[in-house]
């Protein structure tokens, strides 16, 4: 079973928060984002009704190195951290295959460039559709158009474009989900 659950929507504005999200596939669980939030309650809340310790997480995804998404890594202390680049357990740094790699059977990363160089999209094949997660939009009404920090807009709209073509649900990077399609 293969399942993504919203841990907390985020938002831009006076106040900063990352979209956190929790992905139950086989034994793996995966928190992506755990980064700024008003409480830290308002990661672990959400995730004890769902069941999960933080000692149980076996993954975190991070989109990007910002610390609005980035900030509570340490809640997990059992966790391998996944970016774009590579994994890290502990004192280790270790490869991954890239664009493609597999953090569990139907969880798998691929490099989405645009807001940052090192973006990273988490793309899940969920049992109710295809997720993706990822900071190419913001917010459920897919703003900003343009993005601020992107130092190539184009490389941006070309991983977005591909996202579109794979994803049935989006869940930007400080927003609640939107649906592409289904």
């Amino acid at each position: 079973m293969t399942s993504v659950h919203l841990l907390h929507a985020g938002y831009t504005g006076e106040h900063t928060a990352s979209t956190v999200v929790l992905v139950r596939d086989g034994d793996a669980a995966i928190v992506v984002d755990p980064g700024m939030v008003a409480r830290r309650s308002l990661i672990l809340d959400p995730l004890s009704a769902l069941g999960v310790a933080p000692e149980a997480v076996t993954h975190i995804f991070l989109s990007h190195h910002h610390p609005d998404h980035t900030v509570n890594c340490a809640l997990f202390p059992n966790a391998e951290i996944v970016d774009f680049w590579a994994r890290y357990r502990d004192d280790l740094w270790l490869d991954h295959d890239g664009d493609g790699y597999h953090l569990s059977p139907r969880s798998q990363l691929w490099l989405t460039p645009g807001h940052s160089e090192e973006d990273a999209s988490l793309v899940v094949e969920a049992d109710d559709g295809v997720y993706a997660m990822t900071h190419l939009w913001w917010h459920a009404d897919r703003t900003p158009e343009l993005d601020p920090f992107a130092s190539d807009q184009a490389a941006l709209e070309r991983a977005r474009e591909r996202l579109l073509a794979a994803a049935d649900i989006v869940i930007p990077g400080h927003g609640a989900p939107f649906r592409v399609r289904g």
